[in-house]
């Protein structure tokens, strides 16, 4: 289900929720249905959603729009992002750019990002398999494809 060996604590998973919810949000707006959620020492900061459609700004992935919903900080040290899918490279740049130790994957079944980039530049990687952030994916990339591709420029 995951890839530490100590597993997502309970908190993680009450904290994908606000992800999934504005991944929801994203669906329901015709947009691609992923979320993010910033925490920091165990408070929500800010959540955002992939609004690269309802915006038309090729940058505003969900992890994007949640940093900027965040604002500017002075730091990023006590956080952890939550993302209901694994992270593109501009998203994982952004995330060793800031210094965000620790990122929360709903899944990555759907698309397998880049763990391992982040990985190797010290961030603490969590995958949950969250079957329902898994089957919103699947049904999104089945219904718009075309849109899909364009999110990863493919």
């Amino acid at each position: 289900m995951d890839d530490q060996p100590d597993g997502p604590t309970g908190a993680d998973l009450a904290i994908m929720a606000a992800a999934l919810a504005e991944a929801e949000r994203g669906a329901a707006e015709g947009g691609v249905p992923i979320g993010a959620a910033l925490v920091e020492d165990g408070a929500v900061v800010a959540t955002g959603r992939n609004r690269r459609v309802q915006q038309g700004d090729p940058i505003a992935h969900g992890e994007m729009d949640c940093l900027r919903a965040a604002g500017r900080r002075r730091g990023y040290r006590r956080t952890t992002l939550y993302t209901t899918l694994s992270p593109c490279m501009m998203c994982a740049g952004t995330i060793v750019q800031f210094g965000i130790p620790r990122v929360v994957v709903g899944e990555n079944a759907t698309f397998g990002g880049n763990e391992e980039f982040l990985r190797s530049r010290g961030v603490e990687v969590v995958v949950l398999g969250d079957r329902r952030c898994e089957a919103l994916m699947r049904r999104f990339q089945a219904e718009r494809p075309e849109v899909w591709n364009e999110d990863i420029m493919e």
